[in-house]
Protein backbone atom coordinates (compact mmCIF):
# COMPACT_ATOMS: atom_id res chain seq x y z
CA UNK A 1 0.00 0.00 0.00
CA UNK A 2 1.23 3.14 -0.84
CA UNK A 3 2.37 5.58 1.62
CA UNK A 4 0.50 8.75 2.37
CA UNK A 5 3.18 10.22 4.66
CA UNK A 6 5.96 12.03 2.03
CA UNK A 7 9.86 11.69 2.96
CA UNK A 8 12.83 13.68 1.32
CA UNK A 9 16.09 13.66 1.35
CA UNK A 10 19.63 14.58 0.00
CA UNK A 11 22.86 12.69 -0.94
CA UNK A 12 25.85 14.34 1.33
CA UNK A 13 29.18 12.75 1.72
CA UNK A 14 29.53 9.71 2.04
CA UNK A 15 25.99 9.29 2.99
CA UNK A 16 22.53 10.44 3.00
CA UNK A 17 20.03 13.03 4.45
CA UNK A 18 16.65 12.14 5.45
CA UNK A 19 13.55 14.23 6.76
CA UNK A 20 10.45 14.27 8.03
CA UNK A 21 8.32 17.19 8.59
CA UNK A 22 9.38 17.49 12.03
CA UNK A 23 12.97 15.73 12.23
CA UNK A 24 16.01 14.74 10.36
CA UNK A 25 18.52 12.57 10.15
CA UNK A 26 21.84 11.94 9.08
CA UNK A 27 23.71 8.51 8.17
CA UNK A 28 27.46 8.25 6.86
CA UNK A 29 29.73 5.66 6.25
CA UNK A 30 32.73 5.79 8.37
CA UNK A 31 35.98 5.17 6.97
CA UNK A 32 36.13 2.30 9.33
CA UNK A 33 32.95 0.86 7.57
CA UNK A 34 30.83 1.48 10.40
CA UNK A 35 27.51 3.69 9.57
CA UNK A 36 27.27 7.21 11.52
CA UNK A 37 23.88 8.14 12.41
CA UNK A 38 22.52 11.90 13.54
CA UNK A 39 19.25 12.77 14.29
CA UNK A 40 17.76 15.92 15.07
CA UNK A 41 14.35 17.99 15.67
CA UNK A 42 13.58 20.65 12.93
CA UNK A 43 12.96 24.06 14.25
CA UNK A 44 8.41 24.72 14.31
CA UNK A 45 7.77 27.51 11.80
CA UNK A 46 6.65 30.24 14.52
CA UNK A 47 3.18 30.98 14.58
CA UNK A 48 3.29 34.18 13.46
CA UNK A 49 4.72 33.07 10.35
CA UNK A 50 2.18 30.81 9.38
CA UNK A 51 2.11 32.37 5.67
CA UNK A 52 4.95 31.12 4.84
CA UNK A 53 3.58 28.14 4.19
CA UNK A 54 0.54 29.62 2.11
CA UNK A 55 -0.05 28.51 -1.81
CA UNK A 56 2.63 30.15 -3.67
CA UNK A 57 4.78 31.64 -0.93
CA UNK A 58 5.42 27.96 0.19
CA UNK A 59 7.71 27.92 -2.49
CA UNK A 60 10.43 30.18 -1.71
CA UNK A 61 10.24 29.38 2.23
CA UNK A 62 10.98 25.46 1.46
CA UNK A 63 14.13 26.41 -1.17
CA UNK A 64 15.41 28.59 1.08
CA UNK A 65 14.69 26.15 4.31
CA UNK A 66 16.41 22.90 2.16
CA UNK A 67 19.32 25.46 1.11
CA UNK A 68 20.19 25.85 4.61
CA UNK A 69 19.78 22.90 6.00
CA UNK A 70 21.36 21.73 2.88
CA UNK A 71 24.32 23.30 3.66
CA UNK A 72 24.56 22.62 7.25
CA UNK A 73 23.87 18.70 6.36
CA UNK A 74 26.55 18.34 3.97
CA UNK A 75 29.08 20.21 6.54
CA UNK A 76 28.23 17.86 8.59
CA UNK A 77 28.79 14.74 6.15
CA UNK A 78 32.25 16.44 5.79
CA UNK A 79 33.56 16.36 8.95
CA UNK A 80 31.76 12.59 9.96
CA UNK A 81 33.51 11.37 7.06
CA UNK A 82 37.04 12.03 7.93
CA UNK A 83 39.77 10.24 9.45
CA UNK A 84 40.23 10.91 12.89
CA UNK A 85 43.34 12.35 12.64
CA UNK A 86 41.95 14.92 10.05
CA UNK A 87 41.54 17.95 11.32
CA UNK A 88 37.47 18.96 10.91
CA UNK A 89 36.51 22.19 9.11
CA UNK A 90 35.90 25.34 11.31
CA UNK A 91 32.69 27.48 11.03
CA UNK A 92 34.63 30.57 9.18
CA UNK A 93 35.97 27.57 6.15
CA UNK A 94 32.12 26.60 6.13
CA UNK A 95 30.76 29.91 6.18
CA UNK A 96 33.40 31.15 2.57
CA UNK A 97 32.62 28.07 1.16
CA UNK A 98 29.06 27.98 1.57
CA UNK A 99 29.45 32.07 0.65
CA UNK A 100 32.00 31.22 -2.68
CA UNK A 101 29.50 28.49 -4.70
CA UNK A 102 26.88 30.87 -3.77
CA UNK A 103 28.38 33.79 -5.40
CA UNK A 104 29.77 31.70 -8.50
CA UNK A 105 25.93 30.15 -8.74
CA UNK A 106 24.40 33.56 -8.98
CA UNK A 107 27.53 34.56 -11.76
CA UNK A 108 26.99 31.55 -13.98
CA UNK A 109 23.00 30.87 -13.79
CA UNK A 110 22.31 34.62 -13.53
CA UNK A 111 24.80 37.12 -14.30
CA UNK A 112 26.33 35.13 -16.95
CA UNK A 113 23.27 34.34 -18.92
CA UNK A 114 21.54 37.61 -18.91
CA UNK A 115 25.34 39.70 -19.52
CA UNK A 116 25.38 37.74 -22.71
CA UNK A 117 21.68 38.14 -24.19
CA UNK A 118 22.25 42.09 -23.46
CA UNK A 119 25.05 42.42 -25.44
CA UNK A 120 24.08 40.42 -28.44
CA UNK A 121 20.14 42.27 -28.02
CA UNK A 122 20.73 43.92 -30.98
CA UNK A 123 21.61 40.97 -32.72
CA UNK A 124 18.24 38.85 -31.24
CA UNK A 125 15.38 40.76 -31.49
CA UNK A 126 12.19 41.65 -29.40
CA UNK A 127 12.13 40.88 -25.43
CA UNK A 128 10.70 37.50 -25.59
CA UNK A 129 13.22 36.30 -28.26
CA UNK A 130 15.68 37.55 -25.46
CA UNK A 131 14.10 35.71 -22.79
CA UNK A 132 13.89 32.40 -24.49
CA UNK A 133 17.60 33.03 -25.81
CA UNK A 134 19.07 33.89 -22.22
CA UNK A 135 16.77 30.62 -20.66
CA UNK A 136 18.40 28.06 -23.19
CA UNK A 137 22.26 29.61 -22.32
CA UNK A 138 21.23 29.17 -18.57
CA UNK A 139 19.86 25.62 -19.29
CA UNK A 140 22.71 24.77 -21.38
CA UNK A 141 25.30 26.38 -18.81
CA UNK A 142 23.70 23.78 -16.29
CA UNK A 143 23.45 20.83 -17.96
CA UNK A 144 27.25 21.74 -18.71
CA UNK A 145 28.10 22.20 -15.09
CA UNK A 146 26.15 18.89 -14.24
CA UNK A 147 27.89 16.66 -17.05
CA UNK A 148 31.56 17.99 -15.91
CA UNK A 149 31.39 17.81 -12.27
CA UNK A 150 29.63 14.46 -12.78
CA UNK A 151 33.33 13.14 -13.71
CA UNK A 152 34.44 14.04 -10.60
CA UNK A 153 35.17 10.79 -8.72
CA UNK A 154 34.08 12.25 -4.93
CA UNK A 155 31.18 13.60 -6.55
CA UNK A 156 30.33 10.33 -8.47
CA UNK A 157 29.61 8.83 -5.55
CA UNK A 158 27.74 11.87 -4.07
CA UNK A 159 25.66 10.70 -7.46
CA UNK A 160 25.28 7.14 -6.30
CA UNK A 161 24.17 8.17 -2.61
CA UNK A 162 21.76 10.25 -4.63
CA UNK A 163 20.46 7.17 -5.88
CA UNK A 164 20.28 5.24 -3.00
CA UNK A 165 18.33 7.83 -1.46
CA UNK A 166 15.57 7.52 -4.56
CA UNK A 167 15.73 4.02 -4.12
CA UNK A 168 14.84 3.89 -0.37
CA UNK A 169 12.21 6.36 -0.68
CA UNK A 170 10.90 4.89 -3.86
CA UNK A 171 10.62 1.26 -1.39
CA UNK A 172 8.78 2.77 1.04
CA UNK A 173 6.19 4.52 -0.79
CA UNK A 174 5.76 1.29 -2.68
CA UNK A 175 5.09 -0.37 0.82
CA UNK A 176 7.91 -2.44 0.51
CA UNK A 177 9.94 -3.42 4.03
CA UNK A 178 13.11 -1.47 3.96
CA UNK A 179 15.88 -4.34 2.88
CA UNK A 180 18.52 -3.54 0.75
CA UNK A 181 17.36 -6.53 -1.81
CA UNK A 182 13.83 -4.49 -1.97
CA UNK A 183 15.25 -1.03 -2.50
CA UNK A 184 17.52 -2.57 -5.12
CA UNK A 185 14.82 -3.19 -7.40
CA UNK A 186 13.57 0.82 -7.92
CA UNK A 187 14.31 3.06 -9.85
CA UNK A 188 17.34 6.23 -9.51
CA UNK A 189 14.50 8.40 -10.80
CA UNK A 190 12.18 9.99 -8.73
CA UNK A 191 9.35 12.89 -9.59
CA UNK A 192 10.10 15.05 -6.59
CA UNK A 193 13.76 15.17 -6.84
CA UNK A 194 15.51 18.66 -6.61
CA UNK A 195 17.20 18.07 -9.98
CA UNK A 196 13.69 18.46 -11.11
CA UNK A 197 12.77 21.59 -9.44
CA UNK A 198 15.96 22.97 -11.01
CA UNK A 199 15.30 22.45 -14.50
CA UNK A 200 11.37 23.34 -13.84
CA UNK A 201 12.77 26.64 -11.70
CA UNK A 202 14.93 27.62 -15.14
CA UNK A 203 11.78 26.89 -17.18
CA UNK A 204 9.48 28.78 -15.31
CA UNK A 205 11.65 31.80 -15.39
CA UNK A 206 11.73 31.97 -18.86
CA UNK A 207 7.93 33.20 -18.91
CA UNK A 208 8.39 34.94 -15.76
CA UNK A 209 11.43 36.97 -16.68
CA UNK A 210 9.85 38.10 -20.38
CA UNK A 211 7.43 40.05 -18.39
CA UNK A 212 9.43 42.19 -16.65
CA UNK A 213 10.80 44.17 -20.12
CA UNK A 214 13.80 45.64 -21.33
CA UNK A 215 16.16 47.26 -19.91
CA UNK A 216 20.22 47.98 -19.06
CA UNK A 217 22.43 45.36 -18.10
CA UNK A 218 22.05 46.08 -14.52
CA UNK A 219 18.17 46.27 -14.61
CA UNK A 220 18.30 42.94 -16.55
CA UNK A 221 20.32 41.26 -13.49
CA UNK A 222 18.60 43.34 -10.56
CA UNK A 223 15.00 42.41 -11.53
CA UNK A 224 15.87 38.58 -11.85
CA UNK A 225 17.31 38.26 -8.63
CA UNK A 226 14.29 39.85 -7.22
CA UNK A 227 11.86 37.78 -8.74
CA UNK A 228 13.53 34.69 -7.87
CA UNK A 229 10.99 33.97 -5.51
CA UNK A 230 8.06 34.52 -7.67
CA UNK A 231 9.70 31.87 -9.92
CA UNK A 232 10.38 29.26 -7.16
CA UNK A 233 6.86 29.53 -5.38
CA UNK A 234 5.47 29.41 -9.18
CA UNK A 235 7.72 26.05 -9.69
CA UNK A 236 7.07 24.48 -6.39
CA UNK A 237 3.17 24.51 -6.84
CA UNK A 238 3.72 22.98 -10.42
CA UNK A 239 5.59 20.51 -9.08
CA UNK A 240 3.40 19.38 -6.01
CA UNK A 241 0.60 19.11 -8.87
CA UNK A 242 2.22 17.39 -11.40
CA UNK A 243 3.82 14.97 -8.61
CA UNK A 244 0.29 13.98 -7.07
CA UNK A 245 -1.01 13.33 -10.02
CA UNK A 246 2.20 11.29 -11.56
CA UNK A 247 0.18 8.13 -12.54
CA UNK A 248 -1.62 10.21 -15.24
CA UNK A 249 -0.24 9.65 -18.37
CA UNK A 250 -0.38 13.88 -19.09
CA UNK A 251 1.75 14.07 -15.71
CA UNK A 252 4.21 11.63 -16.82
CA UNK A 253 4.82 13.72 -19.74
CA UNK A 254 5.49 17.19 -18.25
CA UNK A 255 7.88 15.36 -15.63
CA UNK A 256 10.19 13.55 -18.36
CA UNK A 257 12.75 16.14 -19.04
CA UNK A 258 13.16 16.30 -15.01
CA UNK A 259 13.79 12.81 -15.01
CA UNK A 260 16.19 12.64 -18.11
CA UNK A 261 17.72 15.64 -16.22
CA UNK A 262 18.02 12.61 -13.50
CA UNK A 263 20.31 10.44 -15.35
CA UNK A 264 22.91 12.61 -14.84
CA UNK A 265 22.77 13.35 -11.12
CA UNK A 266 22.03 9.87 -9.97
CA UNK A 267 24.27 6.56 -10.45
CA UNK A 268 23.30 3.21 -9.40
CA UNK A 269 24.09 2.57 -5.89
CA UNK A 270 26.07 -0.58 -4.20
CA UNK A 271 24.43 -2.29 -1.22
CA UNK A 272 26.85 -0.32 1.40
CA UNK A 273 25.18 2.66 0.16
CA UNK A 274 21.74 1.43 0.08
CA UNK A 275 22.40 0.53 3.55
CA UNK A 276 23.57 3.61 4.43
CA UNK A 277 19.75 5.40 3.20
CA UNK A 278 18.00 3.17 4.38
CA UNK A 279 19.16 3.87 7.90
CA UNK A 280 18.48 7.57 7.29
CA UNK A 281 15.34 7.08 6.64
CA UNK A 282 14.25 4.37 9.13
CA UNK A 283 15.50 6.75 11.46
CA UNK A 284 13.11 9.39 10.67
CA UNK A 285 9.98 7.21 9.83
CA UNK A 286 7.70 6.68 13.17
CA UNK A 287 6.84 2.82 12.42
CA UNK A 288 10.52 1.98 12.43
CA UNK A 289 11.70 3.42 15.77
CA UNK A 290 8.35 2.02 17.28
CA UNK A 291 10.04 -0.99 16.26
CA UNK A 292 13.51 -1.12 17.97
CA UNK A 293 12.00 1.00 21.25
CA UNK A 294 9.88 -2.27 20.91
CA UNK A 295 12.68 -4.80 20.76
CA UNK A 296 14.34 -2.79 23.22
Amino acid sequence: MKKDVKYGGMAVIEGVMMRSEHEVAIAVRRPDGLIELEKEKLKELPRGLFWLKWPFIRGTYMLVDAMVLGVKMLNKSANMSMEEEEEALSSLEIFWTTFTAFILAILLFIVLPAGLVHFLSPFIGGVWKQNIVEGVIRIIFFLLYVYFISKIDDIKRVFMYHGAEHKSIAAWEAGEELTVENARKYSTLHPRCGTSFLLLVMVVSILVFALLGEGNLFYRVGTRLAVLPVVAGLSYEFMRFSARYYEKRWARFLIVPGLWLQKLTTREPDDEQLEVALTALKAVIPEYNNKVLAAE
